[in-house]
């Protein structure tokens, strides 16, 4: 047992069912609209086939790419499993959300110009379970259409990994712990509300693929890579680069 009460396989099934709520949102608002922009309009410049026809943000949450791409794009929409995140969407947003398990799109094949997987909801799953959601999105895009996926840089990730930190945000204390089990980026949270001292647990596992990974899984998913950034700012990717993001674009 860990000191955060966990056994160590615990809940890594299923922990994004749990976590992304009210306190998930409050642990990362730092993840503003402003940065949101940056991205999208980055994205926009390197991959014009997001601006026009269907574009699903997957994994959206309250839709802070999606309201800013949907200013460009009014078709596109976007689906998030969680019903918290949902609802804290703006109200003019949400006439174009779905709710739904990213391993079951309700898309037709070939219909979309763009997929969307903004800030690391790749991952989640076995190394079996998402290979077939790449596969499953790749079938999902129109020839010419792009895929954009915003992920970790894995190697950055294990070489500055801090395994223990304590934040407090909007009244809420944050223990946290990290380590890497079986490739997967693994972070276990105590959540403590600073007036009633009411706590709880929660949850984070992604699976720490090398960029040559993801290009083979999406590969076989007929997906080629056009472009890659290591920034929302769109600065070019380097082993120091805090994120891997990935434009790729269906072939054939």
């Amino acid at each position: 047992m860990d000191t955060l009460g966990y056994s160590k396989g615990a809940a890594l099934a299923n922990w994004f069912e749990a976590w992304f709520d009210e306190d998930y949102a409050l642990l990362y608002a730092h993840r503003d609209a402003e940065e949101a922009r940056q991205a999208v309009s980055q994205a926009l410049h390197v991959a014009p086939e997001l601006g026009q026809g269907p574009v699903l943000d997957l994994g959206c949450g309250a839709g802070r790419h999606l309201e800013i791409l949907r200013r460009t794009n009014p078709l596109a929409f976007g689906m998030d499993l969680s019903r918290a995140l949902l609802r804290l969407a703006p109200r003019d947003l949400r006439s174009w959300l779905l709710r739904g398990d990213m391993r079951n799109l309700p898309v037709k094949d070939h219909s979309l110009s763009g997929i969307c997987l903004w800030f690391t909801p790749f991952g989640y799953f076995s190394d079996d379970q998402n290979l077939r959601l790449l596969l499953d999105l790749g079938r999902r895009l129109r020839p010419g259409g792009v895929l954009v996926m915003d992920y970790l840089n894995a190697e950055e990730v294990r070489r500055t990994l801090v395994s223990e930190d304590t934040l407090e945000r909007a009244g809420v204390r944050v223990l946290s712990h990290r380590t890497i089990e079986n490739d997967r980026i693994v972070k276990r949270m105590r959540l403590t509300r600073l007036d009633t001292g009411e706590t709880r647990q929660a949850m984070e596992s992604v699976r720490l693929y090398p960029p040559e990974a993801l290009e083979e899984m999406a590969a076989h998913a007929g997906l080629r890579l056009r472009n890659v950034m290591g920034t929302y700012t769109g600065e070019a990717f380097s082993e120091e680069s805090p994120r891997w993001i990935g434009i790729f674009e269906k072939v054939g």
